[in-house]
């Protein structure tokens, strides 16, 4: 018999999930908390690096075709807060058939993937909240807001920073913390001048850290992460507000151009990663993506992460006929890798801003750092060289 599997969270990892599920002979129902439209339109962009490429083709799926909206960025720039390029650092790649890591709208590589799973026949039931998951001799149950009650096999839970699913396996589980700094995003209205195409300039400004790549129609994506001693609540900013805020963040330097040029602003968000999580599954439920380990944003790895967690989980499954077994397979497989993409996430993470003194001797110091650190190769490259067999269909 068919086993059947509820997945909690319609995003990167809840989709990525149910698709290995699918190839590992489940029957995978997505529960996604946000109505179609609002679900659609979360966040700015983000990265998939090529580790993360690499997964998808384990998936059975094509890079080239579910990051189709998006382009190749392969190179990151480094500079100091007087514009002095402090590095120069490949992003990985080019991978067998030539894709590197690439960078695409959040809202465009969720629809990608949820294309891609309702080819599969892979419903998506939007609007449901779960409240609370328990764990039978026989099945999980899920409960959800308005009521609903669903039996399975197995429930995953890819719900996120604030998981219901981790609560509803440990009521000790950690609370997402803080990391010191907001999070926005946006993009220029039209052509603007930005770095050539293929390359992410980051920038220590004076007062917050920015980031920006040259799309292929010319217009310029961006991102900031001013510090915070303390969380905000994003309703205090109106949308014209935010904008100001910003422009008088980076006021006299370029950053300010491209945020004045840019209709599409979207944030604050608070910035946020988790302490180790000591429970990832029990006999029927488990965690995958920032649910089980998420990732400060300085590691670039979140949404290649999830996608190498649904892998590992649809393999585990496939290769032990009991959800239990295959669980702890999932888990023994993933957390000692995750829990290092976080600490050397977590190294380059601070919310200090330096003054001009401390600033002038990072900016001095970088440049010997880095190619000292490079002498012995990319000190990403086990980060991003790592790859997965491929998860055959069921």
């Amino acid at each position: 018999m068919t086993k059947t599997a509820v997945v909690i969270g319609g995003g990167v990892a809840g989709t990525a999930a149910a698709i290995a599920l699918r190839s590992a002979g489940f029957e995978p129902v997505i529960h996604e908390r946000y109505e179609r439209g609002v679900a659609d339109e979360r966040g700015a962009f983000l990265t998939v690096a090529v580790n993360g490429l690499h997964a998808l083709r384990s998936l059975g799926l094509d890079p080239a075709k579910v990051l189709a909206q998006g382009f190749a960025t392969p190179v990151m720039a480094l500079h100091g807060r007087t514009g002095r390029l402090l590095a120069e650092l490949p992003l990985g790649g080019p991978d067998a058939d030539g894709t590197v890591t690439t960078t695409i709208r959040r809202s465009d590589f969720y629809a990608a993937l949820r294309a891609e799973a309702e080819a599969r026949g892979i419903p998506v039931t939007y609007g449901a909240t779960l409240t609370r998951a328990v764990t039978g001799r026989d099945a999980v149950e899920a409960e959800f807001a308005d009521g609903r009650r669903v039996r399975a096999d197995l429930l995953v839970g890819a719900d996120g920073l604030r998981s219901r699913t981790r609560k509803s396996l440990d009521l000790n589980a950690p609370e997402p913390h803080y990391l010191g700094l907001l999070n926005a995003g946006g993009f220029t209205a039209g052509p603007a001048d930005g770095p050539p195409p293929g390359m992410m300039r980051m920038s220590f400004g004076r007062r917050a850290f920015f980031g920006w790549a040259t799309a292929p129609d010319g217009s310029v994506w961006w991102f900031a992460n001013p510090p915070s001693k303390q969380p905000i609540d994003a309703r205090s900013f109106t949308p014209e507000s935010w904008k100001a805020h910003l422009l008088e963040l980076f006021d006299g330097e370029p950053a300010a151009d491209l945020i004045r040029s840019s209709d599409d602003v979207v944030g604050p968000w608070n910035t946020e990663d988790l302490g180790p999580v000591k429970v990832w599954h029990d006999d029927r439920i488990v965690l995958v993506g920032d649910a089980a380990h998420a990732l400060a944003p300085t590691s670039g790895q979140g949404a290649s992460q999830a996608l190498e967690d649904a892998v590992v989980l649809g393999h585990s499954l496939r290769q032990n006929p009991e959800i239990k077994t295959g669980l702890i397979s999932y888990e023994a497989i993933r957390r000692p890798r995750v829990e290092k993409v976080a600490a050397y996430g977590r190294r380059g993470n601070s919310g200090k801003v330096l003054g001009p003194v401390g600033a002038a001797i990072r900016d001095a110091m970088m440049p010997a750092v880095f190619r000292l650190l490079m002498r012995n190769g990319d000190p990403q490259s086990w980060i991003l060289n790592h790859r997965l067999p491929t998860l055959a269909a069921a």
